[in-house]
């Protein structure tokens, strides 16, 4: 009995490798496996073996059915992967074939700014910060140099959550933060949504701020206007040209209101310009060393300075965007004009 078990697993064998599909496959297991196979066959006649000899001959007739099975399992997988392969080459997706009805998408004129901005601030050597927009009364204020009751207040409508905490009204008070945080020399920008209580064609409760903040010896007013001019010209193209015009900032002294050249005329003279063929873009100056000292930075070994202005306008001014609010509408009309 045992050569004719080691005899049915030899020629199982050979059928299970000869199946050409799943079908053939299946018929071969119900051949030996099956209710009335020949495998079964065998163990019914397990009553005419010695008593001695049944222990081993059990034995070896499950290790060859548990071969089988496994055997049986390899060929089934190499059957499913082959009808899979079929499958999908059939229903194969040329990517390479244009698509009907595909529309382009394109960034939204804000995320298109700060990307060019961004990437040219951190060319020049800046690090990019961030810091909260629910912020406290001192370090959107005080430790900019504007104290409770200072005019300067009446500039901005600042949206108070109490006495003490306010949504920020400026970048600039992630600068006081990162006084009292970095020791100098240091070089960061400051990216993020600002709230202020105005609303009209040029103006919005939310917009976007980019402010700037250089912490060394012996900077300038000279490092300040070439740092702005490789920035404006990376900006609105190499032609541009930046003048500073003196202004008043409690965070900045001396403290400059900066034009660039209108990129709507290059310079000759527009309605927009009002003929001037500058348009006033942003504000900067050297740091107050009242203020370097409230953030913890020896005013007499350090020198800084400071600029800020709204992306919404750089945006506004690159686009032709005659309304700002326009930005904030999701109105797909208007994000398809932007491609």
């Amino acid at each position: 009995m045992i050569e004719q078990i080691s005899g049915l697993r030899e020629d199982a064998e050979k059928e299970i490798r000869l199946a050409q599909n799943k079908s053939e496959l299946n018929a071969v297991r119900v051949k030996y496996l099956g209710k009335a196979g020949l495998l079964t066959q065998v163990l019914r006649g397990m009553r005419e073996v010695s008593p001695e000899m049944r222990p081993k001959i059990g034995a070896l007739v499950n290790e060859v059915r548990d071969s089988l099975e496994a055997l049986f399992k390899e060929e089934e997988s190499k059957f499913e992967n082959l009808e899979m392969q079929q499958e999908l080459s059939k229903s194969a997706i040329d990517i390479t074939e244009p698509s009907k009805n595909s529309q382009r998408g394109a960034l939204h004129p804000l995320s298109r700014v700060y990307e060019t901005l961004i990437d040219t601030c951190v060319g020049l050597g800046f690090q990019v910060v961030d810091g909260p927009e629910v912020e406290l009364d001192y370090y959107n204020f005080e430790a900019l140099n504007v104290p409770k009751n200072h005019p300067a207040r009446d500039m901005q409508d600042t949206f108070f959550v109490s006495d003490n905490i306010l949504l920020r009204s400026q970048t600039s008070s992630v600068q006081a933060r990162i006084m009292q945080k970095l020791k100098p020399p240091f070089k960061i920008i400051s990216p993020g949504r600002v709230y202020r209580n105005d609303s009209d064609s040029t103006h919005s409760p939310v917009f976007h701020q980019l402010e700037g903040l250089v912490i060394d010896e012996n900077v300038s007013m000279a490092d300040l206007k070439a740092m702005l001019t490789a920035l404006m010209r990376k900006t609105f193209g190499e032609e541009t040209q930046i003048r500073f015009r003196p202004s008043f900032f409690p965070f900045t002294e001396p403290s400059v209101e900066v034009d660039v050249t209108c990129p709507i005329c290059h310079g000759s003279g527009c309605r927009i310009c009002k003929g001037t063929g500058f348009m006033e873009l942003l504000g900067a100056g050297i740091v107050n060393p009242k203020v370097l000292e409230m953030g913890g930075i020896d005013s007499k070994k350090y020198r800084g300075f400071a600029f800020g202005f709204g992306v919404d306008r750089v945006a506004m001014v690159k686009d032709g965007i005659g309304d700002i609010r326009s930005m904030f509408r999701n109105d797909i009309r208007f994000l398809k004009q932007m491609k």
